[in-house]
């Protein structure tokens, strides 16, 4: 094919968005024509920012990973969007579940992670199989 740039100059997105989005494209073994066209952008304008030469948006990005049945999150933080967060077996659940939308994956881990964050700021947890709205019995 051709050098790593394409022979186009510097890249202007980050470093491998373009190539990581042409990467998954190829492991999908779908064409550019029909990303383009599944994700609703132009084939000139995709075939660009697999060459690193345009940045999309965050809102292209998340028609790209419909598009190719990935989580958006995923390309945002390929993109810089989004810091990368640490592993996690839930999260990894929830990002690959496709019975359900980005916005319901979004908010499911907005309160996982506010869960998270509260059990580690020293709140105690309540123990498995206590309800806390009862009072122990004597």
């Amino acid at each position: 094919m051709s050098d790593e740039n394409g022979g186009h100059g510097p890249k202007v997105g980050a470093p491998d968005i373009g190539e990581f989005i042409r990467a998954q494209r190829l492991a999908a073994e779908v064409s550019i024509r029909q990303l383009a066209e599944r994700a609703g952008v132009s084939n000139p304008y995709l075939s660009q920012i697999e060459r690193g030469l345009r940045k999309p948006s965050a809102e292209v990005l998340g028609q790209i990973a419909k598009a190719l049945r990935l989580s958006a999150e995923v390309l945002y933080v390929q993109a810089g969007i989004l810091e990368e967060r640490p592993e996690s077996p839930v999260r990894d659940a929830v990002i690959s579940d496709t019975n359900i939308t980005e916005r319901q994956k979004q908010a499911l881990l907005e309160i996982y992670e506010s869960f998270r964050r509260e059990n580690t700021t020293g709140a105690t947890p309540i123990p498995h199989g206590q309800n806390p709205t009862k009072e122990n019995p004597s």
